[in-house]
């Protein structure tokens, strides 16, 4: 029996992934998001628009989830050189994430709450004032945006000659540079549909459609929240056995070019970075000379694969 830890690349090599320019972007975009959501909250609640208070709670909710953003890069940077951190430090950022989803579950289920409140008891609206805060709004994410999209554009075609090697993988991508995105995102979405509820208001005296689009603002923040569950609790608890890496390290692995009948008799996957796996497997076989390093040799083909702790076990 051969047993044999494949860590080709240093701790610091390996996982310092910093990206100093979408945590500059993420920091500017948490103050503008910040009094933006302080104006449109107090306008929401002075004009008595449910819209314009949702959205103004949904920015709310970016604000934490962006500034949880902005603290993972820097406390990941801060620890990067710890080696308490067996993996390094990118497991910060999606932590981040899974907290600001957790909190956005409770944000829609106040907007719920309050919309329907509204339907239930209507109140007076000053539609004109009100839409000139929701479009002044809509006009601060898109500016935010804009901002989150140069970093994303930069961090994608400025990397490292290691990142250039896989832009075709499919989770390659700074994922929490892309949340703060697509928080952005979906706050003009609520925009719009604040600024549509009180247009139709305005103009048609359709007065129910406010708190109609509160609760269609719920549920854009409800979807978002649910998606970002799903996606940050995949990693942290290491749910990556139907990673397509997985059947590529089996493939490699039990190619033919080995001698003898070569099997993974146990095999565990877990991703260690935003395109970085760890694995630990067990391989039967026939081939009484094969060795770690042999197997080691074929993992090469996926430099994905950045930690590998390989066991060999011959047969009679």
């Amino acid at each position: 029996m051969h047993t044999q830890d494949l860590s080709p690349w240093t701790h610091q090599h390996l996982f310092d992934e910093g990206n100093p320019l979408a945590e500059r972007g993420t920091r500017l975009v948490v103050w503008i998001t910040a009094v933006m959501m302080v104006v449109e909250i107090v306008a929401g609640w002075w004009f008595n628009s449910m819209a314009l208070l949702a959205d103004g709670w949904h920015m709310s909710s970016h604000a934490l989830a962006i500034g949880l953003s902005a603290f993972a890069y820097a406390a990941a940077r801060r620890y990067a050189r710890d080696a308490r951190f067996a993996f390094g430090t990118w497991k910060i950022e999606v932590l981040a994430g899974f907290a600001s989803a957790v909190f956005l579950v409770g944000v829609a289920g106040f907007m719920v709450i309050g919309s329907i409140e509204r339907l239930l008891r209507p109140a007076p609206i000053q539609y004109g004032d009100a839409i000139v805060i929701a479009s002044i709004g809509l006009g601060v994410n898109i500016l935010c945006a804009l901002i989150l999209g140069h970093a994303h554009h930069h961090s994608s075609n400025g990397g490292s000659a290691h990142e250039h090697r896989h832009l075709d993988h499919p989770k390659r991508h700074d994922l929490n540079l892309k949340s703060a995105y697509v928080h952005v995102i979906a706050d003009a979405a609520t925009s719009v549909f604040a600024i549509t509820a009180l247009g139709g208001g305005m103009l048609f005296g359709w007065a129910w459609l406010d708190p109609v689009m509160g609760l269609v603002g719920a549920a854009v923040v409800g979807s978002w929240a649910l998606g970002l569950l799903r996606g940050t609790s995949r990693i942290l608890l290491d749910r990556e056995m139907d990673d397509p890496v997985v059947s590529e390290i089996r493939a490699a692995v039990e190619s033919p070019y080995f001698e003898g009948e070569t099997r993974i008799a146990d095999l565990h996957v877990w991703r260690v970075g935003k395109s970085s796996y760890a694995c630990a497997l067990t391989v039967v076989t026939h081939d009484r000379k094969l060795t770690p390093t042999q197997i080691r040799q074929r993992l090469a083909v996926h430099p994905e694969v950045a930690h590998a702790t390989i066991e060999v076990h011959a047969c009679g």
